[in-house]
């Protein structure tokens, strides 16, 4: 899914989101220099796998979090971590480096990537900022309502402290 397709799919679905659009960002600190309606609620994603190239991960934290690979492999019982090559984007989740987002596992058609969220979405506002497949605007939206999307897709989801 594309941009466009994103919008369309979350509104046919009935679910509340606001768009913010903007220069393409790559990085946290790129979007820092942004003016967003919620900061607070900005989504960092790493796209990680394990050792063997087998098992593959999303982890999205609050924007403001540094993620110890190391220490979140033993918290959550996976094998040695490490960043996923551009190519796996884009072969599993049809996403750029810059573009990587939980609304890109609708692109995971053979379910390969487990996603771990940061329990602090949930907390107070239940918002999170994302793109919609796209580094050029950041959709926001009720965390739970993207949690539904991504296990009605199939794909497990962990809701974990991080």
């Amino acid at each position: 899914m594309n941009k466009q397709e994103i919008y369309e799919y979350l509104a046919s679905r009935n679910i509340w989101y606001e768009i913010t659009e903007h220069k393409a960002v790559y990085n946290m600190a790129e979007l820092s220099q942004i003016d967003i309606p919620y900061p607070e609620a900005d989504a960092k994603n790493l796209f990680v796998r394990d050792d063997k190239k087998r098992n593959y991960y999303l982890i999205t934290v609050k924007g403001d979090k540094r993620v110890d690979l190391k220490q979140f492999r033993q918290k959550n019982n996976t094998r040695s971590l490490s960043f996923a090559s551009e190519n796996d984007l884009r072969n599993i989740m049809n996403l750029t480096a810059g573009s990587v987002t939980p609304l890109g596992i609708l692109n995971d058609t053979e379910l390969k990537v487990k996603v771990f969220l940061d329990k602090d979405f949930l907390e107070p506002s239940n918002l999170i900022g994302i793109h919609p497949n796209d580094n050029t605007a950041t959709v926001w939206m009720k965390t739970d309502d993207l949690v539904d999307i991504i296990r009605e897709h199939g794909n497990p989801v962990d809701i974990v402290k991080i």
